[in-house]
């Protein structure tokens, strides 16, 4: 990813290849050493590796997509809230998530995440 790449057009590149399912495009987005958090600073994943590992399975659900509700740009500070649709163990559903992610040299450093309560479809 080029390095002259705003904040905004990185993370939507990470949007649209999340919602197309692409696993490698959307790693390709974040940093080698990129971290994963939950919002208050419980670390989820550091680095690709562990990022991929996180996230893999999620790319074969069937119904996979997130919806942007909304998106605040503050210098090299994205900030999503989005409504995710996955297939969770106990079935379809969706969860609301709030995601900052800052982004440096063309890639995602960081992500921290606000998860909000599964909803499961009926």
């Amino acid at each position: 990813m080029p390095e002259s790449a705003s904040p905004e057009v990185v993370v939507q590149r990470q949007l649209d290849a999340y919602n197309n399912k692409d696993l490698e495009a959307w790693l390709s987005t974040y940093a080698p050493d990129a971290k994963q958090f939950e919002l208050g600073g419980k670390l989820l994943a550091a680095g690709r590796a562990e990022i991929r590992a996180r996230t893999a399975s999620r790319f074969t659900e069937p119904n996979l997509h997130a919806a942007l509700l909304a998106r605040h740009i503050v210098g090299n500070v994205v900030i999503d809230h989005e409504d995710v649709t996955r297939t969770f163990p106990e079935g379809p559903g969706h969860i609301e998530l709030v995601c900052v992610y800052v982004v440096e040299k063309g890639l995602i450093q960081s992500a921290s995440f606000s998860f909000g309560p599964v909803v499961l479809h009926r």
